[in-house]
């Protein structure tokens, strides 16, 4: 059964203009994603990976082209898209349990079912003993899986997430990214990660979209598959026989070079 189009980016350009200079930040952006795919953007540092995630996120207008999420226009921030940025953003005055709900309670939907799924989802993410505890009293790892909560409660058909591991230490954020990634696949959802780390987008992704330096286009998409025994988490794909060959490709695509 063919899968259904989630994502459609269609000639996509987004132009800057000062007084001094104009600055072509991503030129002709043409992809589709489907339900429950995971793809991953990867490029140089300036290349516009943010800015495709913003034009996707309704938060800014690009200078040409359009975004249709689930065949609706993307012309302003939409319901049914997600978005986790690189920090938290929790409020401290808060408590977990009401950080969580915030989405809802803005939409006044909050009511004892949406309290028993926000309990339910905190718990499910390793956090039912911090439920009133406030964010300055949860480690940033903890903060992350909160955040994903007040995310995923509101049941978005699409997840963006910008570099949401990024401001974690390396062993918290192996072991937050690999959680998340298990989340994101038992709950099917559809996702696009952007990254700096090749290792963590191969790991957790269906397939890969490079973009060139600024302006930012799309390079090259490559679908990745790993061999691995049964449901592996993320951190086991990493032990897969295919990893090296697609780091190596991805890398030397990204033709990064260090002077």
């Amino acid at each position: 059964m063919d899968k259904s189009q989630i994502v459609s980016l269609n000639n996509i350009n987004m132009v800057y203009h000062t007084i001094e200079e104009e600055t072509h930040a991503i030129k002709d952006i043409n992809l589709n994603i489907y339900d429950g795919e995971i793809i991953g953007v990867v490029g140089p540092s300036g290349c516009g990976k943010s800015t495709l995630l913003s034009i996707i996120a309704g938060l800014i207008k690009p200078t040409s082209g359009y975004v249709k999420v689930k065949g609706q226009l993307v012309e302003k921030p939409l319901k049914n898209i997600g978005y986790m940025f690189q920090r938290d953003q929790l409020f401290e005055w808060r408590n977990i349990l009401d950080n969580v709900v915030l989405g809802l309670e803005i939409q006044d939907k909050v009511d004892e079912s949406v309290l028993r799924k926000a309990k339910e989802l905190l718990s499910n993410y390793g956090l039912s003993d911090f439920l009133y505890s406030y964010p300055y009293q949860l480690s940033g790892g903890m903060r992350q899986r909160a955040a994903l909560a007040r995310t995923m409660i509101l049941n978005p058909d699409l997840l963006l997430l910008d570099e949401p591991f990024s401001a974690l230490d390396y062993q918290t954020r192996l072991a937050i990214s690999d959680e998340v990634g298990i989340i994101l696949r038992q709950n099917k959802k559809t996702a696009i990660l952007v990254t700096h780390d090749i290792a963590e987008a191969i790991s957790l992704c269906d397939s890969i979209a490079i973009m060139s330096n600024r302006p930012g286009r799309i390079k090259d998409i490559i679908d990745i598959k790993l061999s691995c025994d049964q449901e592996p988490s993320p951190i086991k794909l990493r032990e897969a026989p295919e990893f090296r060959h697609y780091f190596n490709k991805i890398w030397k695509e990204l033709d990064i070079h260090v002077r």
